[in-house]
């Protein structure tokens, strides 16, 4: 009977209850993002010293090429959530990154050391010096060799 006959005032009730809903439901949509922005910080940051460690502490020579599922299961997460979390704060997936993060370890001997780069590619994980070689032209647009030589 009473939902037949609404007056005035209960209409205004039913949509201020409505109105408090909405905005607590807002309230809560808003705080995961600044929460998620936070844990997402700290998983990046995370995520770039535990590569930084694997090649300062040489263990590219000992475990090899340091992989995607390496790094996801040091950080306790999937490879394809670390991926897309990667992707989306940085536009790179984790491959990315991690060839990034290698190159420029690779520059760093070949500009400062006088290892061969066989001795570069092993001491980085390739099984391969011609792997390395290949990653090093598609990243950089030149050999290896070429690099060390514009750089001296």
């Amino acid at each position: 009977k009473e939902c037949a006959h609404i007056d005035r005032h209960t209409q205004e009730i039913i949509l201020s209850q409505i109105e408090l809903l909405l905005n607590y439901s807002n309230r809560f949509y808003e705080r995961q993002f600044i929460t998620r922005k936070n844990n997402n910080h700290q998983l990046l940051a995370k995520f770039d010293q535990l590569v930084d460690d694997y090649f300062k502490e040489q263990q590219s020579h000992i475990l090899g090429l340091l992989t995607v599922q390496h790094i996801a299961d040091l950080m306790n997460l999937s490879p394809n959530y670390l991926s897309d979390l990667l992707r989306v704060h940085t536009g790179q997936n984790t491959q990315q990154h991690i060839h990034e993060k290698l190159i420029d370890k690779a520059k760093e001997r070949l500009s400062t050391t006088n290892l061969s780069v066989s001795e570069i590619a092993y001491a980085l994980g390739f099984e391969h010096p011609q792997s390395f070689s290949t990653l090093f032209r598609k990243k950089t647009s030149m050999s290896p060799v070429e690099f060390r030589q514009a750089f001296k």
